[in-house]
């Protein structure tokens, strides 16, 4: 269950390719296209796949950074906690 939702996380941001998807969970394009139409509403679905349809950010052959998934707060400073 808490892959799905890390799927579908991965799935809604522009920037992470489908591939990534592929080398972490083993999924092609179509069965995340799946996981994402039995777990989204309707219209979110819809507002999805017209988003993603032809999106370049989603294919590898553009990315810079490869297969790798970075969280938002990765690489970020964090303040020293007070002695």
């Amino acid at each position: 269950m808490l892959s799905i939702h890390r799927i579908i996380e991965m799935a809604w941001e522009d920037r992470t390719p489908f591939a990534a998807i592929k080398v972490q969970f083993g999924l092609s394009e179509a069965e995340v296209i799946k996981i994402m139409r039995q777990n989204l509403n309707p219209k979110s679905f819809r507002n999805w796949r017209q988003r993603v349809n032809g999106r370049k950010t989603k294919s590898t052959s553009t990315q810079l950074t490869g297969y790798r998934h970075r969280c938002p707060t990765q690489g970020k400073r964090r303040p020293k906690p007070r002695k």
